[in-house]
């Protein structure tokens, strides 16, 4: 960890929150923020609870992340156990980071907390999309602190019939307190940053865009299956509406003998689509839970990734599918323009027969040993963090 550089405060809380659960893209970028930041100078974690808040110092932080990536929780402590409806995992985390944290406070008491430990200036991150609890920002004012926020993607105010009505007042809520009280709004691409600006006005709150680092994927043995031995594809993400696994059910009885894997937990209002699922269709496969290792496994080996999203803020799937060096078929949206440039083969997914007869090809070269993908190298998060902490 270096000491220089201002001290920086990590918002942790949807890292905590989600423990036991597997990464999505969001938690990805906390989770690299969680790594990455100590390079920079020291880092303390700040975590809100149903009972208050907690800080970390340095080394409840480095102890955190080891957590994470061994899955090591200890027991649940007594105010754990009051709280019986709580998540078992989550619980023993929280617990965990009771034992920790360098000091705890009430809701009411986090100014005192932050002038106790910290110094004025702080620079304080949140790139998990958590809403703070009311009168949070205040204490953050009161104590000369710096906020960045990161906003991801603005698809729930913009389309919310893909969402649920719980999610849609969230993201407009947290977009309109970022665009009152954070000192700047990190965006991760610039068709994020002119969403951003065209729902937060007439406020003109100050943006960065800074693309995301994506390292190569560490690829683990993929599991064997039915579409072992076979050309197969794969597409990764929750299933819900947005990611559109319809158009590849539509297709895939029209698919020359390749299996379809689709890697992701369900998610919401997508009742069709999980009917059409338990009806087992033929060389589909629905593979939940598996760990990062084994999916990007899946994804290195595979004929091809498929994306066919309506829409994206960033979408790291994609890239982390061109990063193994694995053909990448999506939709053509900006975002993959901005970020893949022409690594990707673009098909709108209003064209079914394009989708079909640019995967039949897919699958005919990877069978011939021809599997063409381009050379890609991936943004890195040194370029994301120079960016971001030089506009701070």
């Amino acid at each position: 960890m270096s000491d220089d550089g201002p001290v920086k405060l990590l918002d942790l809380t949807r890292l905590v929150s989600r423990t036991g659960l597997a990464f999505t893209g969001v938690d990805r970028v906390e989770h690299a923020y969680l790594t990455h930041l100590p390079e920079f100078g020291p880092l303390f974690g700040l975590l809100r609870t149903n009972l208050g808040y907690l800080l970390l110092d340095g080394g409840g932080c480095r102890d955190l992340a080891r957590r994470i990536a061994a899955q090591d929780w200890g027991r649940r402590d007594l105010l754990s156990r009051l709280r019986r409806r709580e998540a078992p995992l989550r619980a023993r985390a929280e617990s965990d980071m009771r034992r920790i944290a360098l000091d705890r406070c009430t809701h009411a008491g986090l100014r005192r907390l932050l002038r106790r430990h910290l110094p004025r200036g702080v620079q304080y991150f949140n790139v998990g999309n958590t809403r703070p609890a009311r009168g949070f920002w205040t204490a953050l004012d009161r104590c000369g602190a710096v906020s960045a926020v990161m906003i991801h993607d603005t698809i729930p105010i913009d389309h919310p019939e893909v969402q649920t009505p719980q999610s849609v007042t969230r993201a407009r809520r947290f977009l309109d307190t970022a665009a009152a009280r954070a000192d700047v709004i990190l965006c991760n691409s610039r068709a994020t940053e002119a969403d951003v600006l065209r729902l937060a006005a007439p406020r003109r709150p100050r943006t960065v865009v800074a693309h995301l680092g994506v390292s190569v994927p560490e690829a683990g043995t993929p599991p064997q299956g039915p579409w072992s031995g076979a050309p197969y594809f794969v597409t990764l993400g929750t299933i819900e509406p947005r990611k559109n696994h319809a158009l590849l059910l539509d297709i895939w009885s029209e698919i020359d003998g390749a299996h379809l894997l689709i890697c992701g937990s369900r998610g919401w209002q997508n009742a069709e689509v999980f009917a059409r699922l338990n009806a087992a269709p033929d060389r589909v496969h629905e593979l939940p839970g598996m760990d990062d290792a084994a999916v990007f496994g899946l994804i290195r080996d595979a004929a091809g990734f498929l994306f066919p999203s309506f829409y994206e803020g960033y979408g790291l799937p994609p890239v982390e599918a061109a990063a193994l060096g694995t053909p990448v078929l999506c939709n053509t949206l900006p975002i993959y323009r901005e970020v893949l440039g022409d690594i990707p083969i673009y098909a709108s997914v209003s064209d079914r027969y394009l989708w079909i007869n640019k995967i039949n090809q897919m699958a005919r070269d990877h069978a011939a040993g021809q599997r063409r993908a381009p050379a890609f190298s991936p943004p890195g998060w040194a370029a994301h963090f120079k960016t971001v902490l030089s506009s701070i």
